[in-house]
């Protein structure tokens, strides 16, 4: 496959900071597409043959499904959104959906009562068991499964509102934990559902630099809408955005990173390892 991608198509999937460019889509995430759609063939190949092996007559294969997991501000997201536009240009992989684990989240009011508020993002401020169940219904073949909507503007989860997930060929599971291992030996991971897995990762120097950039640029955009939670810093100062950042970062992101996300690296069956320039400089991929 040429080129899938337009250079207007790029900057629409790109996130706030992230400096994705058309070479590097080519060079780097066309290839990990093509070889994610494999994967996902020939698991599927597997499960067909085994449920004629088993003699359980329909079919009963079930979504591919790939966990993205990385620091806040590492440009998973991005690269979640990327992977499902390059895998659904695959023959093989036509329907791709995406859901992030911010859905699972607890609502706000919870995380007061639970005394997490400062501590949202850490794996507690998760309703794990309502992931494992979700992911457990799309295993199991389920015509649909529905996962709860966060909005980011109200910075917390709508009620009634709901992301459909209906037996796609590959189902894409981003966010900051989902490589967790279990809290309980006898309990199931949220990885143990993943038929494969990718780790954005990056020296924690430049992440702190990458957040803090994308928190000064979304005080004039996302923050300065009045329905946000974040409204009260579209006014302030620059410096004084900064030191708010750097704050959250240092009091939050950064203990998360290092107490609960990276720990989890040697998990992910693929890492990609970006340099100072958000651009990836190498891959490491799990051999079978």
């Amino acid at each position: 496959m040429a080129q899938p991608l337009t250079e207007t198509e790029v900057v629409q999937i790109r996130g706030l900071g992230d400096r994705l460019d058309l070479a590097e889509v080519r060079d780097v995430y066309l290839p990990l597409s093509r070889l994610l759609s494999l994967y996902a063939t020939a698991t599927k190949r597997l499960g067909a043959e085994t449920s004629s092996f088993l003699q359980e007559g329909d079919d009963t294969t079930t979504p591919f499904v790939l966990g993205v997991a990385g620091s806040v501000a590492v440009g998973k997201s991005t690269i979640a959104r990327l992977l499902r536009e390059l895998m659904s240009r695959w023959s093989d992989t036509p329907r791709v959906e995406l859901v992030t684990t911010d859905g699972f989240l607890y609502p706000n009011a919870e995380l007061e009562r639970r005394g997490l508020m400062d501590r949202k993002g850490f794996p507690e401020s998760y309703d794990r068991r309502a992931l494992v169940d979700f992911l457990i219904q799309v295993k199991s073949g389920a015509a649909e499964a529905r996962a709860p909507f966060y909005s980011h503007v109200r910075y917390d989860i709508v009620p009634d509102a709901h992301v459909t997930v209906r037996r796609p060929d590959v189902l894409i599971v981003e966010g900051l934990n989902v490589l967790q291992p279990p809290p309980a030996p006898n309990d199931v991971a949220v990885s143990d559902l993943f038929d494969f897995s990718v780790y954005v990762d990056a020296d924690a120097a430049h992440i702190e630099r990458w957040y803090v950039d994308r928190f000064l640029a979304l005080r004039h955009g996302a923050f300065s809408n009045p329905n946000s939670f974040f409204k009260v810093f579209a006014d302030i100062s620059d410096a004084e955005a900064e030191k708010r950042a750097l704050g959250f970062w240092n009091d939050i992101n950064l203990p998360n990173l290092e107490e609960n996300v990276l720990p989890t690296r040697h998990r992910a069956t693929l890492v990609l390892r970006k340099g100072r320039e958000h651009a990836v400089e190498y891959v490491q991929l799990r051999k079978l």
